[in-house]
């Protein structure tokens, strides 16, 4: 595949882009990322998501510990060429690390953030180092 594309990409001073994962048949938003240049060659290339762990410092495939991986059905990117939004197969149903469907699942009510989904799987059950 031609890398010329990646050029358009508005990368940030350190070499990165957010990436929104959106589950492509309801819409919703399962997580918020970071990705460089390779997370998203790899990611259009290999068809499941790839990004930028800011604290690891490194590429990780999501899902690649807990099995709750990514399939691309396509990439898109915003007006200003600097976020990438990813429209997914969420594997598994889970695409958060606390074991939720969604990494947004609390909600603003009367001045508290309450928690209005429930945990599908411990992450104990799904980390199991």
């Amino acid at each position: 595949m031609n890398e010329i594309w990646l050029n358009k990409v508005n990368w940030s001073e350190d070499g990165l882009v957010p990436a929104i994962a959106q589950d492509a048949t309801t819409g919703r938003v399962l997580m918020v990322a970071w990705m460089n240049r390779e997370a998203l060659k790899r990611t259009a290339e290999g068809g499941e998501a790839i990004y930028w762990s800011r604290s690891r410092k490194k590429l990780w495939h999501k899902g690649e510990e807990s099995g709750h991986t990514q399939k691309i059905n396509e990439i898109r990117i915003d007006c200003d060429n600097d976020v990438v939004l990813l429209q997914v197969e969420q594997h598994g149903g889970i695409a958060c690390h606390t074991g939720r469907a969604s990494c947004f699942f609390s909600k603003l009510e009367q001045g508290k953030w309450v928690e209005t989904d429930a945990v599908i799987k411990s992450p104990d059950e799904i980390y199991k180092k």
